[in-house]
């Protein structure tokens, strides 16, 4: 199921974001290629970015995965390096990443893409230098527009999406408000922080930055109702993509937690309190105090950060775990604050699965709230939890509204296998990747089960890269 939608916005912005195309585009559908013909990565001369650490790590993953399965070593080749491949544009000090076929910054893509590489920053000052870049850029489109999720590299154009009843500006290409757009850049500059010491991207932007998250936090933990400066309509076919209640939502009722508008996957949520975003809002919060305290010297922002972050644990701790019939207790995925729950996973992150992966310090694999919800999320208590058979292979996972009933999120089982620490049980998730990725050598989007080649999105980095942690976390040194 190809999604129109993403058709068009590709075709509308491919000449404002790169002249080149990966070939990954036009890739044979067959499972069975040799080496020389599955390669899928763009010649030296056109990749955005080469970073040595990186290919030192491809070089040494080869002699391990090539013994193991000399497709999942082609995959790895192709899927670890894609970012950096085909997505990064360096700009001075700035670092522009569009997500892959929609040629466009999502702060939360953004900070995931770059994360994979992470690791490598210490050895390598150009890769360093290219991550500071991000950071820096995504400080800048947050003090451009905080409620807005994604945004074009020219300031100056006009979205496609410039028709929503929402107060777009130039250069924002969507204004899907996602509490997790917030969170993924402070993530991302406390571990830069962490592993490099270099403190100087926490001057004047940073602290503007800052001050518009705290704001809209403050605001969105709606203490005089659910009406708040923030509404969203579209006009269309779609409910997952616009909002109720003349733009405002589902009613709320203030419980410490912080309402938003738009899932991850940016399908509109039921109720407004999004219990793994909000997870994800604590643990940041609590990075970014530390660094306004220790950095900055600002004691009250910082306090402001924690005052939060113990608002949000209130609420968690009130309103996150319920009882299920069959599972125990487990965590709800949207609440409102009234009482009302929702029993469900998406497939994108911040999911109720990704938790350990996303915030281990607050949810550890093995707790047994976690441990009940993911049996929970990974079974049909879960209505977005698909399965298939294929070429007799039965897969499932997880999906979300944004691509449809029946369809499977590569994510999902990625992100099975990265909360995990039972080895036999990441090798499987490896080896479902590999039989449903439709013979491209890629992750996708979405996929049918039943019938892997047909797919979203034949090029979307964040996954790729994702998995590329994936096979490192079962195969690597890192």
């Amino acid at each position: 199921m190809k999604r129109i939608s993403v058709i068009l916005l590709s075709f509308a912005f491919a000449a404002t974001a790169m002249a080149y195309v990966p070939v990954q585009e036009q890739i044979p559908v067959s499972l069975h290629v040799s080496a020389d013909t599955f390669m899928h990565r763009p010649p030296v001369e056109k990749r955005c970015f080469t970073s040595p650490a990186v290919e030192k790590q491809i070089r040494e993953m080869h002699a391990r995965l090539s013994s193991v399965s000399p497709k999942l070593w082609q995959m790895f080749c192709n899927c670890f390096p894609n970012t950096l491949d085909t997505t990064v544009f360096p700009d001075g000090d700035r670092t522009f990443v569009i997500t892959g076929d929609i040629p466009c910054m999502w702060l939360r893509d953004s900070g995931a893409q770059v994360w994979t590489y992470m690791p490598y920053i210490k050895e390598d000052p150009k890769l360093r230098k290219l991550i500071r870049g991000v950071i820096l850029q995504q400080l800048e489109l947050i003090c451009q527009d905080p409620y807005a999720n994604a945004f074009m590299r020219d300031t100056l154009q006009v979205s496609p999406w410039a028709g929503d009843y929402a107060l777009m500006k130039k250069g924002v290409h969507e204004r899907k408000y996602e509490l997790d757009s917030l969170c993924y850049p402070l993530r991302l500059a406390y571990q830069y922080w962490q592993l490099t010491g270099d403190d100087s991207i926490f001057g004047d932007l940073w602290n503007r930055a800052m001050g518009e998250i705290l704001a809209l936090l403050r605001e969105q933990q709606r203490v005089s109702g659910t009406k708040t400066s923030y509404t969203f309509q579209r006009k269309g076919t779609f409910l997952h993509d616009t909002c109720s209640n003349f733009g405002y939502g589902h009613p709320t009722k203030n419980c410490g937690m912080v309402a938003s508008a738009f899932r991850p996957s940016d399908d509109s949520q039921i109720f407004p309190f999004l219990v793994p975003s909000n997870f994800f809002a604590e643990s940041v919060l609590r990075k970014a105090a530390t660094i306004l305290r220790e950095v900055n010297k600002d004691d009250a922002r910082a306090d402001e950060c924690l005052a939060i972050a113990s608002d949000i644990r209130r609420g968690l701790e009130a309103h996150a775990v319920v009882e299920h019939p069959v599972y125990g207790r487990v965590y709800a995925f949207e609440v409102d604050g009234f009482g009302s729950h929702l029993l469900m996973d998406d497939g994108n992150a911040p999911s109720l699965l990704s938790l350990p992966y996303l915030c281990p310090e607050l949810v550890s694999a093995d707790d047994p709230v976690y441990q009940n919800t993911r049996r929970m999320i990974w079974s049909e208590g879960n209505p977005y939890y698909f399965s298939g058979t294929s070429d007799g292979t039965t897969v499932g996972g997880i999906g979300s509204p944004h691509t449809g009933l029946g369809y499977v999120w590569p994510m999902s089982i990625i992100m099975k296998g990265l909360t995990t620490t039972d080895r036999e049980e990441q090798k499987e998730c490896l080896r479902l990747l590999m039989e449903t990725d439709g013979g491209t050598g890629f992750m996708h989007e979405s996929f049918n089960p039943s019938n892997p080649r047909d797919f979203t999105r034949s090029w979307f980095a964040w996954a790729n890269g994702l998995f590329g942690e994936l096979v490192l976390r079962v195969y690597g040194s890192k």
